[in-house]
């Protein structure tokens, strides 16, 4: 898997670095700030800045100033579950994987700290902050190596782990597929969190197969039915409700996002939604 980690890191480093390139992704200067003083709160201010307490004992909004750090502390944390073994162009775990080496290269460029969490059903590797592209190179290659088979995403523990290992205030970048019942709330009290939702545009977009044998390659159970398009329609509409749910809880506890697609350059999609 080293050729191919190295083949991910080059491709990617090509686009980060590149000297044409121009552009940066603008969410590596989020909320890496040091608590400074309070104002009154002014038009266009974010909302998320409020110190309610004190506004209540005033009586009117005041906002918190904050200091910006000379550093910043990035964790890339990816969802490598079962379901992430599919994709009709490249696998979901694939494009997962381009996005941790273009986001860790960001990171590097930028001069701040990077580090790496895995996760699927529970904790398989966190790696020390780093400045260095050889730890990105490193994380790309044990993220390839890593078996997805079998794994089924626990959302619960995995923001439990990550509430306990990340004690410095960080930019929290998640990736994963996010299918099932989340609640990243803890995570974004204290932390900038961005969620990056990775799909393959046949999930959203099935087509009938007929009479079809299936694996779930998170459970590695077998599935023998009539994909039809009844049985489409329910499936679509589990999936819009799952996303509702999701990015209405995004939206209520300001945490950022963007809905990825295995046929997209995942480099200029993430320019596209934040640089």
């Amino acid at each position: 898997m080293k050729k191919e980690a190295l083949k991910v890191i080059l491709k990617a480093k090509k686009r980060v670095f590149g000297a044409l390139s121009g552009n940066h992704i603008s969410p590596l200067h989020g909320e890496g700030f040091e608590f400074a003083e309070l104002r009154e709160y002014s038009y266009g201010d974010d909302v998320k800045k409020i110190d309610w307490k004190t506004s209540a004992k005033l009586g009117k909004p005041f906002v918190k100033i904050y200091h910006e750090e000379r550093e910043l502390n990035v964790v890339v944390s990816t969802m490598l579950n079962g379901s992430t073994y599919f994709g009709t162009e490249i696998q979901k775990k694939e494009y997962i994987i381009e996005l941790l080496a273009i986001l860790g290269l960001a990171v590097i460029r930028n001069k701040d700290n990077f580090s790496h969490i895995l996760f699927a059903n529970k904790l398989y590797r966190a790696s020390k902050p780093s400045k260095k592209i050889y730890a990105v190179q490193k994380e790309v290659e044990n993220a390839m190596n890593f078996n997805v088979l079998g794994k089924r995403a626990n959302y619960t523990l995995w923001v439990q782990e990550l509430t306990k290992r990340i004690r410095q205030k960080s930019l929290l970048f998640l990736i994963g597929d996010f299918v099932g019942d989340i609640n990243l709330s803890i995570l974004a009290k204290k932390h900038d969190v961005i969620a990056l939702v990775v799909r393959d545009f046949f999930i959203e977009h099935p087509k009938p197969l007929g009479e079809v044998t299936l694996v779930d390659p998170a459970f590695l159970d077998r599935f023998s039915g009539n994909v039809d398009e009844e049985s489409i329609q329910i499936f679509q509409q589990k999936l819009i409700q799952n996303d509702k749910k999701l990015f209405k809880h995004f939206k209520e506890n300001g945490i950022r996002f963007a809905k990825l697609y295995t046929n997209q350059d995942p480099y200029k999609q993430l320019i596209k939604r934040f640089g």
